[in-house]
């Protein structure tokens, strides 16, 4: 039985995953016309810049004099990433312009969580632990909870339902500790090992053990499916997702070079608006702001639409 919803939100990472991975160097500048077209084509939600180590990921040396640089359009909520108390002290140098939240940041997959974040299962648990005291301690609210890797792993292989609950409820453990309410429970396919049917079982487990949380999914397109997978999820009223545009991005420690990255944004709007879904989304100045990106990173992207145009435009010319 299908329970499609009837407004997906969807929250564009484009600017973040797409410029972490970016050979570059991206001028400045260039992220920011990209942050500020973003922010005309009705999307609300626009995760900007990560502050992270950037002797790791060097394309975000600039994070500061990004978020610095661009004027915000009032009614987008802007947001940034990071993993520890030193990111979380330099995005909280942005707390009148970010939007700042807290996520419990876990992976289902140890090989991945040591290769991502040289730790251990248990480590990272402990890390986590600390991280969502530091973020209460400053106001900043945790009430997300980021599975990555909920579906297959490079390093690891098969991730079981199983798996990724018992992830999640070690995740629902801290938030007790700690005293914090989870709202968000969020699914990554970091390395694009999901299919339709993993979906529908992976949400149907975790839907099983918490029914009031939200489900969202972040999916990568690796092997070509995320859209499938996205309309999978849909069809079990998920309304939630995480995309980029022109299919920026992808993770720099899948161990997968030259993947394509996330559910591309246009595609994902496109798919909505012909299953008739409202996001709020313009998809024809979407698409342009697609090719903005694939000039702005010199090669092309994997998004099709931007090179095919939207059905709307040629039902127009068909008119």
């Amino acid at each position: 039985m299908s329970d499609y919803p009837k407004f997906v939100e969807i929250h564009e990472e484009g600017p973040r995953e797409g410029f972490q991975i970016e050979p570059g160097p991206i001028p400045t500048s260039e992220k920011i016309r990209l942050i500020e077209a973003l922010a005309e084509t009705g999307l609300h939600h626009i995760q900007v810049c990560s502050f992270v180590n950037t002797r790791l990921v060097p394309g975000w040396a600039d994070a500061e004099a990004t978020v610095e640089g661009f004027t915000a359009k009032p009614g987008v909520h802007y947001t940034g990433l990071w993993f520890n108390s030193n990111g979380l002290d330099r995005a909280l140098a942005f707390k009148d312009k970010l939007t700042l939240t807290g996520s419990i940041s876990l992976t289902a997959s140890e090989g991945f969580t040591r290769k991502n974040l040289n730790r251990s299962h248990e480590e990272n648990l402990a890390a986590m632990r600390k991280l969502t005291g530091v973020h209460l301690a400053h106001g900043v609210k945790v009430n997300r909870i980021g599975v990555m890797a909920a579906f297959g792993c490079n390093y690891q292989g098969d991730i079981t339902p199983a798996q990724v609950v018992s992830t999640v409820a070690d995740g629902m453990a801290i938030a007790a500790e700690q005293n914090t309410k989870i709202e968000v429970i969020s699914l990554a396919d970091t390395m694009g090992w999901a299919a339709p049917h993993r979906i529908e079982r992976v949400i149907g487990e975790v839907r099983a053990r918490w029914p009031e949380q939200t489900i969202a999914l972040h999916l990568h397109d690796t092997r070509g499916l995320a859209v499938a997978n996205a309309a999978a999820a849909m069809r079990l009223g998920v309304a939630q997702f995480d995309s980029t545009v022109g299919g920026l991005g992808g993770c720099p420690f899948a161990g997968q070079k030259g993947a394509a990255g996330n559910i591309c944004t246009e595609e994902l709007a496109l798919l909505c608006a012909e299953m008739g879904i409202d996001t709020g989304i313009d998809l024809d100045r979407l698409i342009e702001v697609g090719r903005m990106a694939e000039a702005i990173v010199g090669h092309v992207l994997p998004s099709e639409l931007i090179h095919a145009g939207s059905l709307d435009a040629f039902r127009r010319q068909a008119a």
